[in-house]
């Protein structure tokens, strides 16, 4: 699963007063109008630009591709209990197969049986082996989920967006994104 990314737009990645995105997964971007507002806010300081510029009659500006904020924002320390988080936390994979299509939400120990709709008892499913362990215990059902769920932390949603990077990356991006990354040694 990609982010759709358009160069054509321009978009700026926007990095935290540490200079690291603010977030991977949807990639921290913002329109060059957005970047640009920032800029005569003074909230941002541009770090790289495009060749492509804005003009007026009487000013002239090039478009800020990368972009850091000026005061640090500070991390949320759990993130936010949402499908979406929950499909990043499990990779946009069916736990049960491995799929990556349909995917819907799975109690591991159904509702009907007292399951509750929370970070340990929810896993992501596709809809066929959704439909297939209904409300069966995973047991019963011949269906154990590939992970035991689990609450990440924003460390590890981080962690798994950097496995589905958008399909547009700006070569003045790249020294910003990944840089915390551990080097492979040659």
């Amino acid at each position: 699963m990609t982010i759709a990314v358009s160069p054509d737009l321009s978009p700026a990645l926007v990095l935290n007063a540490d200079f690291r995105p603010l977030s991977y997964y949807p990639l921290s971007l913002w329109s060059w109008q957005d970047a640009i507002k920032a800029v005569f806010l003074d909230r941002v300081t541009i770090l790289a630009e495009y060749e492509r510029a804005v003009r007026s009659p009487t000013f002239s500006m090039r478009l800020p591709s990368v972009v850091c904020l000026k005061t640090y924002v500070k991390p949320a320390r759990n993130p936010a209990f949402t499908r979406f988080n929950v499909f990043l936390r499990d990779k946009f994979q069916c736990q049960y197969c491995g799929s990556p299509h349909e995917l819907t939400f799975d109690h591991v120990v159904p509702r009907s049986k007292g399951g509750l709709t929370t970070w340990e008892n929810v896993v992501a499913a596709c809809s066929p082996c959704n439909l297939k362990k209904g409300g069966l215990m995973p047991r019963e059902a011949g269906m154990i989920p590939h992970q035991t769920p689990f609450q990440p932390t924003v460390h590890d949603l981080h962690n798994n967006g950097r496995l589905f990077p958008p399909n547009y990356l700006h070569q003045s991006w790249l020294d910003y994104l990944y840089w915390d990354s551990e080097l492979d040694p040659e």
